[in-house]
């Protein structure tokens, strides 16, 4: 950068003028907190990477002056440290000019008088520089001294120690039936039972909270709960997405993924037999499955699609997500040019994709179809030990028919061609003529055996599921550079199977580099490579059971991310989950056995001024259930969830009449499921990327078109409107009445009311509560006794049986007080 002697008297001016005006104060600046110790890499790496790695960062073809603020010796060519007023670059962010002024102005990237004051103490204070702290492996960092005030949960010695750093303390512990609903919510995804509360409230001993963890660990519906986040993030769907979203077998790879953390699979396991499962030797059927998740992708199956475009679409989408999912990486970004904000290259992008040119995508190309169903190959079939003997058997048996079908069929055909000729005997003619009936009766049977073999196969084949698989080709794709991603482009190098070169090399015993390779890279605990990856996780482990993670960034671990709160915490965290052999279930215990994590969620308006988003986790989180725990936990109060069974086929629950009405390509009709099946709980509905089910959608549920790792929490009418009107929560408060009226100890309108409540949220109603909604239960039943239409309508909806003798007006003035206590947002949060 250019020094300007001309201006240097100017810029002290400027200095001196804004440090007597008061707004650079360390305590002040426009009301923002400016801290005493500035960390480069939480501090002061954010706004280089926000406000000037897009002219000064590693993109080389967009780089300007030939200066980076990326590294360390070419940042310091205009930074003094120590030296506010000789550092060229607090010099060019306070000119006045702006033809100087740095960033310039039609960057539209100004910094704030906080920014401008962080980077002047940060300088003053000795520019401490540091390597990125994501591409540092995690260490283990040494734990603070014991507190008497807290247990022995590593964590909580910690957290308890910065939190008296600071001046504060841990919030008081939860009340019990707050605690027992979150663990339940956050572990299995269902509500307790009032007798499980119960037996939580009587439980006195010091085990009473470890009781709970291990028994909801061990639950079969803890693999259905952790299995909603995972799916998000590889975006599973039960349909393509692309142009006709017509819908592809793949549901098997989600029963997989519940039945891997219901058996706490080890996530190095875990990530084997997702990536590269069809690689691994002697693969069986299960590791088959998990190869599905090489499949998830969209994928477009009209028939003029160009195989090239797609083949780059592809490896795009899969570069993308395994970068996101595993890596906390957005490598995505340097698809048509380097990263401007992470040492991402092109080349890295490509090298990248290259491990994944050996899945067979080339079928579909050839077979583009717009019709329901489609089989999308490679594919197996998912059946039981005793069907497989079966469908073997059967399909023995059709090929022998087949071949004998073949080969009377010939005879006939070569008999007519030997046929006698016009100068034959009578008798010739005659014999000739029996041999060919016989043989055309003969074809026949054949032909009525061989229908009978093949819907027998397909008897069997239909109690089964398909699901779509990894196929390794003999020969992998050929993985060029596209210049700026252009797919008509071919004149970039071939690139080979590897890493990005910044965070070394891939280990392989092949000549080329497979994706088996990519995967134990990812997850070599004793490389750099598998502590990253145990740093990704670990942060999003404690979101989910924290609201909040440690680092608020759960996608990008880039610069444009945000540094973690608590290094060292995370770190441990880290550590702990290799340690541990990749133990899923270990690392969940550690965090939700900690006082950290049972503190009391209420926020105080000193916490909310101090800590905002409460990264200093002085207390627990309070939100809004997700869309799918949202419909178990109303089915599950109902009585109607059908939990009983884990895995089988996507559900298709009530939705809309109408409301496909534009998806083409076919045009189709969507087919409610009219069995128990409508009843299931919401991990098993039918995800149809394009028309996602209404009530999903209205509580923020992804279209998984792409990798979620952090779903949005909106408040919004239309969600308001369809916990009140979807058809299957009127359902539910029909049911739930129902529930009321069968399970209440009397016939008192308060004993009734209180189990409604102990059902509901676990606790009594209080006297306001018992009021309001006596009102409102007299005002409904004295609407219903006189409009039998108006209850004939209310009782009529949805599929589930009611008790006959129950007096219809009150059943469905009970409906109505069912359904204001499953719209309290009470009922729908995780406290």
């Amino acid at each position: 950068m250019t020094s300007y002697p001309n201006r240097r008297s100017h810029f002290i001016l400027v200095m001196a003028v804004s440090s007597w005006l008061g707004c650079l104060s360390l305590n002040d600046c426009q009301g923002q907190v400016i801290p005493e110790k500035i960390s480069f890499n939480r501090h002061i790496r954010p706004i280089l990477s926000d406000k000037c790695f897009q002219c000064h960062g590693p993109d080389e073809e967009t780089r300007e002056a030939d200066l980076r603020f990326d590294q360390k010796e070419d940042a310091f060519r205009v930074i003094e440290p120590g030296n506010v007023h000789q550092s060229d670059i607090v010099e060019r962010i306070l000119d006045e000019d702006p033809e100087v002024l740095m960033p310039p102005p039609e960057a539209e990237k100004s910094l704030s008088p906080k920014e401008i004051k962080l980077i002047q103490e940060w300088i003053r204070q000795g520019a401490s520089w540091s390597e990125f702290w994501a591409y540092l492996p995690p260490k283990k960092h040494p734990l603070p001294s014991l507190d008497q005030s807290v247990g022995n949960n590593w964590i909580d010695r910690f957290v308890a120690n910065r939190l008296h750093q600071n001046g504060f303390e841990f919030s008081p512990a939860a009340d019990k039936i707050t605690l027992i609903r979150r663990l339940y919510f956050d572990l299995i995804g269902l509500p307790p039972t009032p007798e499980k509360v119960e037996a939580f409230l009587e439980d006195k001993s010091g085990d009473a909270v470890a009781t709970v963890v291990d028994e909801l660990l061990n639950s079969q519906h803890f693999g259905e709960r952790l299995a909603i986040y995972w799916l998000d993030l590889v975006r599973y769907a039960d349909t393509v997405g692309y142009h006709g979203d017509q819908d592809h077998n793949i549901s098997p790879y989600r029963d997989w993924v519940i039945d891997a953390f219901n058996q706490n699979m080890p996530f190095d396991q875990f990530t084997r037999e997702q990536l590269a499962g069809d690689l691994l030797p002697g693969a069986t059927e299960s590791q088959q499955v998990a190869s599905g998740y090489n499949r998830l992708l969209q994928t477009t199956h009209e028939g003029g699609l160009q195989p090239k475009e797609y083949t780059a679409i592809y490896a795009a989408d899969r570069v993308r997500n395994v970068s996101l999912v595993w890596m906390g990486a957005t490598v995505g970004c340097a698809q048509c040019h380097d990263h401007k904000y992470d040492p991402y290259t092109s080349k890295d992008f490509y090298s990248l994709a290259a491990f994944f040119a050996d899945i067979d995508d080339e079928q579909h190309f050839k077979s583009g179809t717009n019709t329901l169903p489609t089989r999308r190959p490679p594919e197996i079939l998912i059946i039981s030990t005793d069907d497989r003997l079966k469908l073997d058997q059967a399909i023995q048996q059709l090929a022998e028919l087949t071949k004998e079908f073949n080969q009377v069929k010939k005879a006939i055909e070569q008999n007519k061609k030997e046929a006698p000729g016009p100068d034959a005997s009578a008798a010739e003619k005659d014999q000739s003529r029996v041999g060919v009936v016989d043989q055309q009766k003969k074809l026949d049977k054949l032909s009525k055996r061989l229908d009978a073999a093949k819907k027998l196969k397909a008897k069997i084949e239909s109690r089964g599921a398909w699901t779509m698989v990894s196929k390794p080709l003999n020969s992998p794709r050929t993985v060029r550079l596209l210049p700026r991603g252009n797919w008509l482009d071919e004149s970039g190098p071939i690139v080979q199977a590897s890493v990005p070169e910044f965070l070394g090399e891939v280990k392989s015993a092949q000549k080329t580099p497979t994706r088996l390779d990519l995967a134990n890279w990812l997850t070599d605990a004793s490389e750099p490579s598998g502590k990253l990856t145990a740093r990704v996780f670990a942060n999003r482990f404690w979101y989910q059971f924290m609201g909040v993670g440690i680092s608020k960034s759960l996608d990008d671990f880039g610069g444009q991310g945000e540094a973690p709160a608590f290094p060292e915490l995370l770190d441990n965290l880290a550590i702990e989950f290799v340690e541990n052999g990749w133990d899923v279930k270990q690392l969940i215990r550690q965090i939700v056995t900690s006082q950290t994590y049972q503190q009391a969620s209420l926020e105080t308006e000193a916490m909310a001024k101090s800590d905002p988003y409460n990264q200093m986790f002085q207390h627990q989180s309070r939100f809004r259930l997700p869309a799918e725990l949202i419909r178990d936990n109303l089915l599950a109060i109902s009585g109607l969830l059908n939990a009983d069974s884990v895995g089988g086929k996507s559900i298709k629950p009530a939705q809309p009449a109408g409301y496909y009405q534009h998806l083409n390509f076919p045009t189709r009709k969507y087919k409610q499921d009219n069995d128990a099946n409508q009843w299931r709980r919401g991990v098993y509905v039918h995800w149809q990327r394009q028309f996602l089910h209404p009530s999903l959608k209205a509580f923020d549920a992804p279209s998984r078109e792409e990798c979620t790792a952090e779903r949005p929490r909106s408040n919004t009418p239309s969600a308001a409107l369809a916990l009140l009107n979807d058809p299957v929560f009127i359902e539910a408060a029909r049911m739930f009445a129902a529930r009321i009226l069968q399970e209440a100890t009397s016939d008192r309108f308060e004993d009734r009311l209180t189990r409604a409540f102990m059902l509901a949220v676990s606790r009594k109603p209080e006297l306001e509560e018992i009021e309001i909604l006596r009102g409102l239960y007299e005002t409904s039943l004295s609407e219903f006794q006189n409009d039998a239409t108006a209850t004939e309508g209310i009782l009529a909806i949805g599929q589930a049986k009611t008790d006959v003798t129950l007096s219809a007006p009150t059943l469905a003035a009970w409906t109505s007080v069912a359904r204001a206590i499953l719209n309290m947002n009470e009922t729908i949060t995780r406290n």
